[in-house]
């Protein structure tokens, strides 16, 4: 009895496995298309100035002058660094040293900062002093042949934590600038 269930169940099974395979369901509606993704690119560009007594110890950057204005966001963040320093490797390679600003230094004549204001069509780089008659008494080459990149960077990475601006190598690489 055991043997002739066993057979009934295997050509059940057997049988079961063949024939037509059935109709094709109806297709589904299409949806919307969605909208291409969005290719966010970070600007910069770089100018070396000078700050004297004749232009009140600021410069004006509109930013029309060096990026197409129709890339800037309204919530783009702007960011500036100061070329502080240059090395120079033991290969003879030289490497610069970039510092976020605003930045606060010392010298023999006293305390100054390099500050920066910004819009989404310029930026204005600054020399401040606790006291602003003090700034005239500030050496030469605090003041003259400054160099300041300026990288305007798109609010989708302005936003990630993850990102340390105060580091304009990590900034560059990040953005391929």
């Amino acid at each position: 009895m055991k043997n002739i269930l066993l057979l009934m169940v295997l050509a059940v099974a057997t049988i079961s496995c063949e024939g037509d395979p059935g109709f094709d369901g109806r297709d589904g509606i299409d949806g919307r298309d969605g909208i291409d993704g969005i290719t966010v690119e970070a600007l910069s560009f770089e100018e070396t100035v000078d700050f004297n007594e004749d232009n009140d110890y600021r410069v004006f950057l509109p930013f029309e002058d060096y990026v197409d204005l129709n890339d800037v966001g309204l919530d783009d963040m702007t960011l500036v660094y100061i070329l502080f320093d240059q090395f120079e490797d033991d290969n003879g390679d030289v490497f610069d040293v970039w510092r976020l600003i605003p930045q606060v230094l010392y010298s023999d004549n006293g305390e100054y900062q390099y500050n920066f204001s910004a819009t989404n069509f310029d930026v204005e780089i600054f020399v401040d002093t606790p006291d602003l008659d003090d700034r005239g008494n500030l050496n030469e080459a605090d003041l003259e042949n400054q160099t300041f990149r300026v990288v305007i960077l798109p609010i989708d990475f302005a936003t990630d934590p993850n990102i340390d601006v105060s580091d304009y190598e990590s900034v560059a690489k990040l953005l391929k600038l």
